[in-house]
């Protein structure tokens, strides 16, 4: 009977299943793991599954509930079952917050309690961010920033899909000030601050675990309703997400998740990758299968990559591999400056025709900026996955407009109020508030000096001040932004916000660094504006080009479940990738990140680093030289740039590598084949931290071990 299906189903799809799918596909009854490397296919296996209960065992399509992480997958699921079932009735293919939302909207009209989601599309203004907004204002007494709203819903959404109780709320990390009174305040006033219940998307999957646990004849009702329940990308499942799926599927069993460990990245929203792990704790009586055969990249990508992601200790032992041919092996490319790796793409890519098969990936959204402006320059048009606005609505970006805008007149208060506060002329509050009083259309300044008491200090300070800005007038924009971060001390007043209210230093400056970059070859500060205009609506665009021949822009992230011929990995440095948080926390997440990164490319990859960024020296990220490792240890790396040219040497084996743990300890001089001589700092069983004449550097032990990287000195 099953052969029959599968021969029916290769004549009518061309599809042909190996053992592992065919088996996962056969495993209909009980608890199933599904392990599904990248491009395994696991997609077209869930649906052969789902077709073969209907047309073998004979199960009503109502019977059968798919659970997806997010509403386009459970779109592409619905194609996908109509392309390879046209004669079927529809699977109810849904996302585990509808699911949810079903189950509360039923207890809640049950109940008689009127109320309103402030998440999505809201009516009335009520809006979870805008609630915030307020909440964070009446409790610290400031505006919150766009960064400061999204660490506090994440922190949020971490707490609920944890199940985190309300006396370790404080536990939680997270930087925006009185975090736990605003979020203590938050869910007061969606109990009681409205004549209507108030409700996130977050309050639906901890309010319909807490219904099916107290309300059994709702709960009998939902497990009767399915027979048979699958769960798709369950890496990205969350505590309370499974323990709802898990009281679904109580009474028959049938349950098939769908999950790869090695593809977990999003335990900072609460993700729990170690449910996988304990899966038959559990499910006892559990069947686990390995679908390890990738079909979508070249030999060399999938050696490399099954190679990289064994460095991680907490996953499933498996081994991922291909028959597809061999292509080309990966490409490194480091360049002696930040700006050189954009330039270099443009390069690249420029006379490409199928654009629409190339994606560059980056860990953070900032990187994105730097490419638009280059690719929109170059005429190349880009696809943006999940753009993100934040960049021109940024404060700082707000602020160096506005100290623009005093150039052109300073006799408007309203826009030194609004700078004054990061301007060396130190004005205070109260001074600020005299100066708004005056209104003799006179210099800003002049007034400050002529009828608003002063500290003798300011004096001079506002003098230069008012002449700093009248020889800004015809300055070209990237001039002017080094007078703003310097003579009149933008910098300095960053650098003082960031030790004061938490934020982080490396991206503030970021931000004016890409400023920098845009007003490169511009002539005018009304240029620069113009074209920060043009860049943010271009941005605002670039979500619409999907289906167009355009070259895919995408955060790590974002490019999950994507493929492409071509990718190219930027930013690849020490401090972005893994960053200083991941080095703290748990490195596997930005390992198995980078890994994400790599799987996307079917037949060639690029691995793109630097050795300086405004100035600064940077390192190449460890991961970029594990992979090298792999490949081969005498690679040769070829170093791009206006000066440097040079190739560095191939490594011969090295006779006096140490290859035993037992041969390393705290405090034993030794020597790395790339970075030089170093003392160890300290060991443990996965990672080895050498202080190097420059830098501090934590290393895979294995990696340097199997390598033979490391020699005493």
């Amino acid at each position: 009977m099953s052969q029959d299906f599968f021969d029916q189903m290769q004549k009518g799809t061309a599809v042909i299943l190996n053992e592992v799918q065919r088996k996962a596909v056969l495993q209909t009854e009980g608890p199933l793991l599904l392990l599904a490397s990248p491009g395994s296919g696991k997609t077209t296996t869930i649906i052969m599954r789902i077709g073969y209960l209907i047309q073998q065992k004979k199960v009503p399509p109502a019977r059968i509930k798919a659970v997806t992480f997010s509403r386009a997958s459970a779109t592409d699921m619905k194609e996908r079952f109509k392309q390879f079932f046209p004669e079927l009735p529809p699977v109810d293919f849904s996302t585990i917050h509808s699911l949810a939302f079903e189950t509360v909207r039923e207890q809640l009209y049950k109940e008689r309690v009127d109320y309103q989601i402030i998440e999505g599309n809201t009516e009335n203004g009520l809006h979870k961010k805008l609630i915030l907004r307020k909440l964070f204002e009446s409790v610290v007494s400031e505006t919150m920033t766009d960064d400061q709203l999204e660490e506090l819903m994440t922190y949020i959404s971490f707490i609920k899909n944890k199940m985190i109780a309300q006396d370790e709320w404080p536990s939680v990390k997270c930087t925006v000030p009185k975090a736990v009174k605003i979020l203590q305040r938050y869910e007061k006033f969606k109990q009681t601050g409205h004549h209507k219940l108030l409700l996130d998307f977050d309050d639906m999957l901890t309010m319909a675990n807490d219904i099916f646990e107290n309300e059994k004849e709702l709960l009998m009702k939902y497990q009767s309703r399915y027979d048979y329940i699958l769960t798709d990308e369950s890496q990205d499942t969350s505590l309370v997400q499974h323990k709802i799926v898990e009281k679904l599927t109580r009474e028959h069993g049938n349950l098939c998740v769908v999950a790869d460990d090695d593809q977990s990245i999003y335990s900072w929203r609460g993700a729990e990758p170690s449910y996988l792990l304990d899966f038959k704790k559990a499910y006892p009586s559990a069947e686990v299968l390995f679908m390890e055969q990738n079909y979508r990249s070249s030999k060399e990508i999938v050696e490399t990559a099954n190679n990289f992601i064994k460095q991680n200790k907490k996953r499933y032992a498996k081994n991922m591999f291909t028959k597809n041919l061999s292509s080309k092996p990966i490409v490194f490319k480091k360049f002696s400056d930040y700006k050189l790796q954009v330039k270099y793409l443009v390069k690249e890519i420029r006379d490409e025709e199928s654009l629409s098969d190339i994606a560059v990936l980056y860990r953070n959204n900032a990187s994105s900026i730097a490419l638009m402006n280059e690719f929109d320059r170059a005429g190349i048009p880009f696809f943006m996955k999940d753009a993100d606005n934040r960049f021109f609505s940024h404060w700082v970006v707000g602020d160096i407009l506005n100290f623009m805008r005093m150039t052109f007149t300073d006799k408007r208060p309203d826009i030194l109020e609004k700078i004054h506060t990061k301007l060396n002329g130190y004005i205070t509050k109260k001074q600020m508030m005299a100066l708004k009083q005056i209104k003799n259309n006179e210099s800003v300044f002049d007034n400050l000096l002529n009828h608003v008491p002063l500290k003798d200090y300011q004096v001079e300070k506002l003098k230069d001040n008012k002449d700093t800005f009248r020889q800004m007038k015809e300055m070209p924009p990237l001039h002017a932004i080094h007078v703003i971060r310097d003579r009149l001390g933008y910098e300095k007043a960053l650098e003082n916000m960031c030790e004061r209210l938490g934020f982080r230093k490396e991206y503030l400056l970021g931000i004016l660094n890409t400023l920098e970059e845009i007003a490169q070859d511009l002539e005018t500060m009304e240029e620069f504006a113009a074209r920060l205009k043009h860049l943010e609506e271009k941005l605002k665009t670039s979500k619409f080009k999907k289906d167009e021949n355009a070259v895919t822009f995408s955060t790590f992230h974002s490019a999950k479940g994507l493929e492409f011929d071509k990718v190219y990995m930027i930013d690849l440095v020490d401090g972005v990738i893994p960053s200083s948080e991941d080095k703290k926390g748990d490195i596997e997440e930005a390992v198995r990140l980078f890994y994400v990164g790599m799987t996307r490319a079917k037949r060639h990859l690029e691995l793109i680093s630097y050795q300086q960024r405004d100035g600064a020296k940077t390192m190449e990220s460890q991961f970029v030289s594990d992979v090298w490792n792999i490949m081969n240890p005498s690679k040769e790396i070829v170093i791009q740039g206006r000066e440097l040219k040079e190739k560095t040497k191939p490594v011969e084996a090295n006779p006096n590598a140490i290859f035993d743990m037992a041969n390393l300890q705290k405090g034993m001089p030794v020597k790395h084949r790339v970075f030089g001589e170093g003392s160890i700092k300290s060991l443990s069983e996965e990672t080895i931290r050498i202080q190097f004449s420059k830098q501090e550097k934590s290393l895979s032990i294995k990696m340097c071990l199997e390598r033979g990287l490391l020699e005493p000195v």
